[in-house]
C-alpha cells in the first residue's frame, strides 16, 4: 500500500486575533486527514495566544519571543513540520475543506509546488465574485525559463501554494534581508527546483482589508514605493540564485516585465515629487513598457492594445487625467461596474468569428 503523504499547514499570524480562528478551523477541517497544523505567532499583542491555547493539542503552537516577521515566522513553522507538502496560511486567509484533498491528488514526485487559485473576499468573509489572480490561467510544468529571463510567472500569494519540502530544504532558512518579503522569496526561487502543477479552481480564500500589507484596497504614493523596492530585491534574488545553479540570467530581466515598468511608470506620475528613481522619465517609461507588452509578454493582441493605450494615456496625459486610470488598473475592485460590464462586451466582440 502506498504510503499517504503527510501535509504540513503552517499558519502565521501577527495580530489577527480577529481572522485566525477560521484559518485555524479551514485547516483542522481539511477532508484529507493525513495534515499537521502548526501555528507560529510572531509575538501578537493581541488575543491571538488565547485562541492558540483553546485549541490545545489539536494543534503545533510556535509562541516567537520576538517579533521576527514572516520570514522568521516561515522558518520556525518549517524547522517545527514534518510534512512531504508544506502550505504556508496567512492568518487573514482560509483554505477551503476539499483543498488539501486536491492537492494530493494531482501531486506528482517531480513537483516543487503546486499552486491554486484563491476566492477574494472582504473584511467580512463575503465573496467579491473574483478569484486570484484575475485574468489567464496559472502557470504550469517548467516554468523555470519564465522566471529566469522576466523574472516572473502566473502564480498566487502565500495562501495558493503546497510546496515540496525538498525544495523548502534548498532555500531555508530564508535570510533576514527577506523578513517581509518572504512570500515573494518562495515565489521566484521554488520554481527553480522542479516543476510547478496548477490547479484552477480556488481552494482557499483570500482576504482583502485595510491590514493587508500588500492587498492594494487603496492606491497611494507608499504601495508603489514599496512595490519598486520589492521588484528590484526580487531580481537581484534571482540572478544571484540562477548564477549559483547554473543558468542563464538576462542582464535586463528588471524591465522586460511589464507590470515593473506600469508600477514605476504609476509611481513617478501619480505621485512625481516622492518617487524614488530620480532619473525615471514618463516618456522612458512609456517606451519601455510598450517594448515589455509586445517583445516579452504572452498576452493576446487585445490585451496587448489595451495595456498599450493604458502606457500611453498615463504616460502622455495631463496627470489629472492619468490618476483616474492608474487607479483602474491598480484597484480592479474599486471599478464602477459599468465599465467591467463594458469590458466584457468588448472581450466578447473582438473574440467573435467575423
Amino acid at each position: 500500500m502506498e504510503q499517504m503523504l503527510l501535509v504540513s499547514i503552517i499558519i502565521n499570524n501577527y495580530n489577527y486575533g480577529s481572522f485566525l480562528p477560521q484559518a485555524i478551523d479551514s485547516a483542522l477541517g481539511q477532508t484529507y486527514s493525513h495534515t499537521e497544523v502548526i501555528v507560529v505567532d510572531d509575538l501578537s499583542s493581541d488575543n491571538s495566544r488565547d485562541i492558540i491555547a483553546g485549541y490545545g493539542d489539536r494543534i503545533v503552537p510556535v509562541l516567537h519571543t520576538t517579533n521576527g516577521k514572516q520570514g522568521a515566522a516561515f522558518n520556525s513553522g518549517f524547522a517545527k513540520s514534518q510534512g512531504d507538502i508544506v502550505i504556508f496560511l496567512d492568518a487573514d486567509d482560509y483554505l477551503h475543506p476539499y483543498a488539501v484533498e486536491r492537492i494530493v491528488e494531482v501531486w506528482q514526485p517531480n513537483l516543487a509546488k503546486v499552486h491554486y487559485r484563491l476566492e477574494v473576499v472582504d473584511t467580512e468573509g463575503q465573496p467579491r465574485e473574483i478569484s486570484y489572480p484575475q485574468g489567464g490561467p496559472l502557470d504550469s510544468g517548467s516554468i523555470r525559463q519564465s522566471v529566469l529571463s522576466v523574472g516572473t510567472y502566473v502564480g498566487v500569494p502565500t495562501s495558493g501554494n503546497a510546496i515540496s519540502r525538498q525544495a523548502l530544504a534548498q532555500v531555508t532558512p530564508i535570510p533576514a534581508e527577506f523578513a517581509t518579503t518572504s512570500d515573494d522569496y518562495l515565489s521566484v526561487l521554488i520554481p527553480l527546483f522542479g516543476e510547478v502543477a496548477a490547479v484552477e479552481t480556488p481552494l482557499g480564500a483570500y482576504r482583502i482589508h485595510t491590514s493587508n500589507q500588500w492587498a492594494m484596497t487603496q492606491v497611494t504614493s507608499d504601495r508603489f514605493h514599496r512595490i519598486i523596492r520589492h521588484d528590484l530585491q526580487r531580481c537581484a534574488l534571482i540572478s544571484q540564485y540562477g548564477n549559483q545553479l547554473g543558468y542563464d540570467v538576462a542582464n535586463d530581466l528588471y524591465m522586460r516585465f511589464v507590470g515593473r515598468a506600469w508600477t514605476r511608470l504609476a509611481s513617478l506620475r501619480f505621485d512625481p515629487a516622492s518617487h524614488p528613481v530620480p532619473t525615471d522619465r514618463p516618456l522612458g517609461l512609456t517606451c519601455l513598457g510598450l517594448r515589455a507588452i509586445w517583445r516579452y509578454s504572452s498576452f493576446n493582441w487585445q490585451k496587448r492594445l489595451i495595456f498599450s493605450s493604458w502606457f500611453i494615456w498615463v504616460g502622455l496625459a495631463p496627470r489629472p487625467l492619468a490618476k483616474p486610470v492608474i487607479v483602474w488598473l491598480f484597484a480592479p475592485h474599486h471599478r464602477p461596474k459599468f465599465i467591467s460590464w463594458s469590458l466584457t462586451r468588448i472581450r466578447r466582440l473582438v473574440s467573435s468569428p467575423g
